[in-house]
């Protein structure tokens, strides 16, 4: 077994809240800088940038782990991470389909684009990212599994935008893969005032809109190999896969 440092929970150029130097190239080699061995891809509710970040990747040995930020009809975040680019592609047609399409103030809230390997724009998001989906945690969560992907609820002891701010609670029957909890949290603390969480499995990630946050809080996943399959038992701690968050 070996112990892999990890950063789930990374914005591109694509996100509109997301820095203009969240390139690809920009953020493989902070990632590397950091230390981060597996980087997750998560852009708000898009995961269009997610493929190419995998390719420039390819040589730096980092396991990019291909998802999204979506945002519930209840204004909270959650992560979605799939293996193949089938269950990636079909889930982004079901973004689209259900995203509040409001047009995007570029001045307001910044440019929306999807790049190639070589930096050049390719496609220019005219929609709102940052908008909520017409459809709730729920079904998103069954949407998710249904395509054999990953579910986490995000940053969940933040003030806004979490399950927690939204709803005051996780729902005992939402089939989460694990809780994220912010850069500024403890876990020990959290579960002092959250104990009936305290089964869950934990990430701790950097919510990184800017190339300098990469890597700002890690998570240590062990695990045979860097693989999808690896990560998912690990966070079901299965067959001594564990994940463990500095304290």
């Amino acid at each position: 077994m070996n112990l892999y440092k990890a950063d789930l929970h990374t914005h591109t150029v694509l996100s509109p809240c997301g820095d203009l130097e969240m390139s690809p190239a920009n953020i493989v080699m902070q990632a590397k800088k950091k230390g981060i061995e597996i980087l997750g891809i998560t852009d708000h509710n898009s995961t269009k940038n997610c493929k190419v970040v995998e390719q420039v990747a390819k040589e730096s040995g980092i396991f990019i782990l291909k998802g999204v930020e979506i945002t519930t009809k209840e204004e909270a975040h959650c992560l979605a991470f799939f293996e193949k680019d089938e269950e990636l592609d079909e889930f982004q047609d079901y973004l689209d389909r259900h995203i509040t399409k409001i047009k995007n103030d570029v001045k307001k809230f910044g440019y929306q684009v999807v790049v190639d390997e070589e930096e050049n724009i390719t496609e220019q998001i005219d929609w709102l990212l940052i908008s909520a989906l017409d459809v709730g945690i729920q079904e998103i969560e069954k949407q998710v599994h249904k395509l054999n992907g990953l579910f986490i609820p995000a940053h969940i002891d933040r003030a806004r935008n979490s399950l927690l701010s939204q709803l005051g609670f996780v729902p005992a029957d939402l089939n989460a893969d694990a809780l994220e909890i912010s850069k500024n949290t403890k876990k020990n603390e959290f579960l002092i005032q959250n104990n009936y969480l305290a089964d869950y499995c934990f990430i701790q990630s950097s919510d990184a809109h800017f190339v300098n946050n990469i890597g700002d809080v890690s998570t240590l996943f062990r695990l045979k190999e860097k693989s999808f399959e690896e990560i998912r038992m690990a966070l079901k701690n299965e067959n001594e896969r564990k994940v463990l968050i500095y304290e």
